[in-house]
């Protein structure tokens, strides 16, 4: 029987092709990537909405907001508009330049946020009340992760609020494998065809780390979080809330 050739360059949907283990942002990635998210992360913009109305919480006038991971605006914009009432800073942070350039595009004319081509695990940051993590975290290299979650711990003001959308790994492998194959259910169910499904996994490899529910909660321990709690959860994915 004939081996099979891989294709180095692989569709994985909504016009977005990647290779074996080098999934990135960059490229024509920001374009589509508004579309590819909700398709692919289950009650995307729903997230959203609990990250909006947790924020009431937390800001107030005078307050400072970031967003870790900006990609195209959709959630910093969200916020800014659940906010317009309200005095509050809002700053998105990304290191893909194109996906600064789509989310300037995408934000329009608010002059409540800021968005910074910078790198999150080197940023200065100032004081903040409230620091959104929504599926980035997942992209830091683990040997980042603890210093960058140390960083958040310090930059938030007593009784400031960190909201962490993540990926999750499940606790052993049996319940690791019904995830996947659940997840793999649900991207069928969204129309992704099998190929499109298998490439995006490779090019995630190495570059995507999830850790558990249980390694998520340990980092912000380490860091000095005494209060947190899960706000959401399907399957695989995840929301904590950790208060300073």
């Amino acid at each position: 029987m004939q081996k099979k050739t891989v294709s180095k360059v692989s569709s994985v949907g909504e016009n977005i092709s990647a290779e074996n283990a080098s999934w990135t942002f960059g490229d024509s990635v920001p374009t589509e990537f508004t579309e590819h998210v909700k398709r692919s992360v289950p009650y995307y913009e729903s997230g959203h909405d609990v990250v909006c109305k947790i924020s009431d919480f937390f800001l107030k006038d005078g307050s400072t907001c970031y967003e870790l991971g900006v990609s195209t605006g959709a959630l910093i914009k969200k916020m800014s508009n659940h906010h317009r009432h309200r005095d509050v800073r809002f700053i998105g942070i990304d290191i893909e330049e194109k996906m600064i350039e789509q989310a300037q595009k995408e934000i329009g004319d608010d002059d409540k946020i800021q968005i910074i081509a910078d790198d999150i695990n080197s940023f200065d940051y100032e004081p903040a009340d409230l620091i959104v993590s929504y599926y980035t975290i997942q992209f830091v290299p683990p040997r980042l992760r603890q210093y960058l979650i140390d960083t958040i711990f310090k930059s938030l003001n007593w009784g400031g609020a960190f909201l962490m959308f993540e990926k999750v790994r499940a606790c052993d492998a049996r319940f690791q494998d019904m995830m996947t194959l659940l997840y793999s259910d649900y991207k069928l169910e969204q129309g992704y065809s099998s190929e499109e499904i298998i490439a995006k996994s490779r090019s995630l490899k190495g570059v995507l780390e999830p850790f558990s529910t249980q390694g998520n909660i340990d980092l912000l321990k380490r860091a000095g979080f005494v209060d947190y709690m899960s706000v959401m959860k399907y399957l695989c994915f995840e929301g904590f809330l950790a208060i300073k």
